[in-house]
């Protein structure tokens, strides 16, 4: 059986170490990939430290997939041997990103588009998908209707939108979202820095966030001609969400990453909803199903623009460090990306 490298949290709470296992075989509906590169994420540094979201160990982890399509499971139409795709994994051992060799559920693969490398695409999947549902869901976001669906491209015009935390990986896919459901103004709350980029995204205004909450609060009703209804909170912190609940209009909505802690008992029918953006979670299959189906052409056409990245040195053995550097809050604003081949 052919073996490969994959990186192990060996134990709850425990230490990350790099150790053989078998390549996986697909089943129905599966891609066998050969991982070219993965993204790192949060929910990654705290499984390690608080032992959340995993209960079989030792586990492998990591959720975005870029690579090479090296085997065709049964019932699997669209993609063929050699191929390059991304994917969103699952954190299982034969689906998770952290390795050389994995599997990916076709439903939530695409092809990778000519203007698109490994490095770029592999900084995709979660952080859309997490937006998307949080916008799009009926059960675990906004319940708008998707752009991708007939109606819903530029839908909403003169309706402004909130997304804190707009420099954020799934903040910059709210704001590309946001635009292509025609919201406007698109008000992204972030640092200076990252205003330009924000704008060429499709905000339309960046508020600096280093402001107190009430000249936050002031900034983000002074830009916005019509009422808030909704916000989307990718940063989730106590702060964030209370800035982003008070400015909601009456019956808004508030979507956050974490669980939200503001008060809906404060009036006037506005409602706070934790998003989840897994699109293996049964309440998300049939809305990121529609994601997915459009997403090469998306890239393609540049609807969908991956965001800035760094590539961790190391292969598989610099991914612990960059968990570390994500968790102290030392990654500048760029998605961290693993090379698994590299050895």
């Amino acid at each position: 059986m052919q073996q490969q490298n994959a990186l192990f949290l060996e134990s709850k709470q425990g230490q990350f170490v790099v150790r053989k296992r078998p390549v996986p075989t697909p089943g129905t509906a599966e891609l066998l990939v050969k991982v070219y590169a993965t993204a790192l994420n949060p929910v990654d540094w705290k499984i390690q430290q608080f032992g959340i979201f995993v209960d079989k160990y030792p586990a492998v982890l990591g959720s975005d997939i870029a690579g090479e399509v090296v085997e065709v499971g049964q019932g699997v139409t669209g993609f063929t041997k050699g191929q390059r795709v991304l994917s969103h994994g699952l954190l299982t051992e034969n689906q998770a990103s952290y390795q050389q060799y994995t599997l990916a559920t076709s439903t939530f693969s695409a092809g990778i588009p000519l203007n698109l490398t490994y490095n770029q695409a592999a900084t995709v999947p979660l952080g859309l998908d997490t937006a998307a549902v949080g916008l799009y869901s009926d059960t675990l976001g906004a319940g708008l209707t998707p752009p991708w669906m007939e109606g819903g491209q530029g839908k909403y015009p003169g309706k402004p939108i909130l997304v804190y935390g707009g420099s954020s990986s799934v903040g910059c896919y709210a704001i590309q979202l946001a635009r292509a459901s025609g919201f406007s103004p698109i008000i992204a709350v972030a640092s200076r820095i990252h205003e330009e980029y924000l704008i060429s995204l499709g905000a339309t205004h960046v508020i600096d966030r280093h402001g107190n909450s009430d000249e936050l609060k002031k900034a983000i009703t002074g830009t916005a001609a019509a009422p808030v209804e909704i916000a989307y909170d990718a940063i989730s912190l106590p702060d964030t969400q209370q800035v982003s609940f008070d400015i909601l209009a009456p019956n808004g909505t508030l979507v956050t990453t974490l669980q939200p802690v503001v008060n809906e008992g404060q009036a006037n029918g506005r409602k706070v909803v934790a998003t989840y953006g897994s699109p293996h979670h049964p309440a998300n299959q049939i809305l990121c199903k529609g994601l997915w189906s459009n997403l090469e052409d998306w890239l393609h056409r540049s609807i969908i623009k991956p965001g800035p990245f760094e590539v961790l040195p190391d292969g598989l053995l610099g991914i612990p460090e960059g968990l570390r550097r994500m968790k102290e809050g030392d990654a500048g604003g760029v998605k961290l990306v693993a090379r698994p081949q590299q050895e």
